[in-house]
């Protein structure tokens, strides 16, 4: 039997070039909660580089700061500095809120990385800059920090809600004229100061008006919250409006999802009954009326004088 043998030639595979790459996380605060997060961002993103033969882990870069303007991130900075030395080729990082504090910084990093050679990849939301033109890019980066801003202050207004419903926002505690805070924080009376608290409430509930009230108080020598001589009128106006005064709190007053009410929350320094004197006096001194067509605006106005 006769063999022709046939050579063939296959050209050496050129190995693919090894990629250097850094991994980037932060949080913004060091509670326990969130330093899971940090823990488990950077597990996962070290996972995601091991599946890649041709990467290779340089360093993991960690900040643990607020996304607040002024707040510093050494890491950050340090992993700008390895990308200027050529010390990184690929940044992997969770999502583009963790790059930077807004859309600004994001493409101002980004374009420093791009003139660098440095190809960064957002994980959550599949962004890859070798793949993306720069009006794309600038389009998804304001459209995710605009939408975790948003996700951010949700979550904000969530955990207020969320303390008021369970008494323990801050709020509930905050002083006004005629108490102070103990030690412990909470609403004391401060006797000097409900005095002059309770003559108001007598005064306005003997058919002095407000511009009245001030007078009275200028002449006995009463001196305003803020030490002047002359009483602001709205500062009259907001001690008459205040349940604080009953012993009672409110929260969220303005809120969409309702007013959260605390009674008996600390001592009163006037009776509810005052309080509800008071608010029917307002209302009778209010120069609105409620008819069949709607509010209308009264022909006389009050004058303590005609009391």
């Amino acid at each position: 039997m006769n063999f022709n043998p046939k050579v063939t030639v296959i050209p050496a595979t050129k190995p693919k070039a090894v990629k250097k790459v850094g991994i980037y996380c932060r949080v913004s605060t060091n509670h326990m909660d969130q330093l899971k997060s940090l823990t488990a961002q950077a597990s996962f993103l070290t996972k995601m580089v091991s599946h890649v033969p041709e990467w290779r882990l340089s360093d993991i870069y960690i900040d643990i700061c607020s996304g607040k303007e002024k707040t510093k991130r050494p890491e950050f900075n340090r992993m700008l500095d390895d990308c200027r030395k050529r010390e990184i080729d690929i940044i992997i990082t969770k999502n583009v809120s963790r790059f930077g504090r807004d859309s600004v910084e994001v493409l101002e990093s980004l374009n420093l990385l791009n003139e660098l050679g440095v190809r960064v990849l957002f994980e959550q939301e599949n962004i890859d800059t070798n793949d993306v033109g720069s009006r794309m890019l600038v389009s998804l980066v304001e459209a995710y920090v605009q939408a975790e801003n948003e996700s951010r202050s949700e979550n904000i207004q969530w955990g207020i809600k969320q303390k008021a419903a369970d008494g323990t926002l801050k709020l509930y505690q905050r002083k006004c004229y005629g108490y102070q805070n103990d030690n412990d924080g909470n609403l004391v009376i401060d006797e000097k100061e409900a005095e002059n608290v309770r003559l108001i409430f007598q005064l306005y509930l003997n058919g002095l008006s407000v511009l009245s009230i001030i007078e009275t108080l200028k002449m006995r020598n009463i001196k305003s919250p803020r030490g002047k001589d002359i009483w602001c009128k709205h500062t009259i106006e907001e001690i008459l409006y205040n349940e604080k005064y009953t012993g009672d709190v409110k929260a969220l007053k303005k809120s969409e999802s309702g007013t959260y009410l605390i009674e008996h929350h600390h001592p009163p320094i006037i009776s509810y009954e005052t309080f509800e004197k008071t608010k029917k006096e307002k209302k009778k001194r209010s120069n609105i009326e409620e008819t069949e067509e709607g509010k209308k605006r009264k022909k006389t106005k009050y004058s303590s004088k005609k009391k």
